[in-house]
């Protein structure tokens, strides 16, 4: 039981590592939605978006759901497989804005650096930890990706998560979600995967 259920996570949590760099090549058709759950209607899920729009969303059959749970600075270690949104710093350099934890399984998948909406001018990179240097004031990481290097600078407080089963009955409303969503041609959208907060973590990508 214990490792059909570890199965089934890792096959969750690889179709929403997939959906990453898959939004970003194919930007004209995707849509991320940050929001608050109002309602969930058979397969529609109505959210109230950050920019204040009432959206609704198709959820595809074999719908993969994850919530978040709160991890910390000192959980980052050399050999991690982590995706950082993050900002340029006036002083050079970027600033993570939050970071995910990727479970072992899928170090790897959906790997680069590449554009994010969470703020203006925001970037995601998915990448595996090479040097991790903790500071009174934070930490400072060295990612690596296909041969190249970044370094990010984490401050005390940045929202620091990792992934966690969850299933459609925490798609509750009041709950805060994280929706990878594609845009048909007459503007509806679907999703086959989200991330849901749960037990008071929102979901901070």
């Amino acid at each position: 039981m214990r490792q059909r259920l570890h199965a089934l996570v890792a096959t969750s949590l690889l179709s929403l590592a997939v959906a990453v760099p898959v939004a970003a090549s194919a930007a004209d058709a995707a849509v991320r939605v940050r929001g608050t759950v109002v309602a969930r209607t058979g397969n529609v899920l109505e959210v109230k978006a950050r920019e204040g729009d009432l959206v609704k969303i198709k959820l595809k059959d074999g719908l993969h759901i994850n919530a978040v749970a709160r991890a910390a600075i000192t959980d980052i270690k050399p050999g991690d497989y982590v995706g950082i949104a993050s900002l340029p710093k006036a002083e050079g350099g970027d600033g993570a804005l939050e970071v995910l934890i990727f479970p072992a399984a899928l170090k790897g998948m959906g790997e680069g650096s590449f554009g994010w909406d969470l703020k203006p001018k925001s970037s995601m990179t998915n990448a595996t930890v090479s040097n991790a240097v903790k500071s009174v004031n934070g930490s400072t990481v060295t990612l690596s990706y296909h041969g190249q290097e970044k370094k990010i600078s984490i401050q005390n407080g940045t929202p620091i998560v990792t992934l966690i089963p969850a299933t459609a009955q925490d798609l509750r409303a009041g709950a805060a979600v994280f929706v990878s969503a594609e845009k048909a041609e007459d503007g509806s959208l679907s999703s086959g995967q989200l991330v849901v907060g749960k037990d008071g973590v929102v979901p901070p990508m």
